[in-house]
């Protein structure tokens, strides 16, 4: 009937028409997110603002790669002949390979694709490296730069290499563009997080006597 009242609306219906503060808040923060890496990503090919310094920033790219850390990890753990140092790249290698796994578990629950202008050209990739939430490299740059400052004894001009060269390569992501900001941001605090993992559950002759036995 013309004068009966109009039937409510379902309520899916009524959350689309009144969406939340949080979501509009977070739809507004992705929507800059986006913006912003798109325009930070003065590396993303060689006709880019930047272009003349991707190969530059590949080299970075590839110096923050799991592939060479994990061979020369590895290689040194073969090549030690210190208990101590042996202990150290144990417990390096360890915080490597659980950061392989919980970034390729994130990433594949998220499966936040690259961005739009990345150009595919990475070095050595698997499957899940085709999403982008967090970054890999990020959150292995902010691990080591941790794990290298606590356990290395380096001069002061050393150690500030180390976190210029964590900084540089979280940067890199963007500007060649292979990650939104907030792909390299949670990665670095992913990174920061896994390091405490890694001194919780440090490995020693006296907790993993079986793994020491094999070296």
């Amino acid at each position: 009937p013309a004068g009966a009242a109009a039937a409510p609306l379902p309520e899916e219906d009524c959350m689309k028409l009144n969406p939340s503060f949080v979501g509009i808040a977070l739809s507004s923060l992705l929507a800059i997110d986006l913006w912003a890496s798109k325009r930070l990503g003065v590396c993303a090919g060689e006709s880019s603002a930047w272009g003349s310094v991707r190969p530059l920033m590949k080299v970075i790219e590839v110096s923050g790669h799991g592939i060479p850390w994990l061979l020369g990890t590895f290689y040194g753990l073969c090549q030690s002949d210190s208990s101590a140092a042996r202990e150290v790249l144990l417990n390096l290698l360890f915080a490597l390979l659980l950061d392989l796994v919980m970034v390729a578990v994130v990433k594949g629950l998220v499966k936040r694709p690259r961005p739009t202008h990345n150009k595919m050209d990475m070095f050595v990739t698997i499957s899940v490296d085709k999403y982008s939430f967090p970054s890999g490299h990020a959150t292995r740059a902010a691990l080591v730069c941790r794990f290298v400052l606590r356990h290395l004894v380096l001069a002061v001009p050393l150690r500030v290499l180390v976190v210029l060269w964590a900084l540089i390569v979280s940067i890199s992501r963007v500007m060649l563009g292979r990650h939104n900001m907030t792909d390299v941001l949670f990665g670095l605090l992913l990174g920061y997080a896994l390091y405490g993992v890694v001194e919780h559950c440090w490995l020693s002759p006296a907790t993993a006597p079986a793994l020491f036995a094999l070296w």
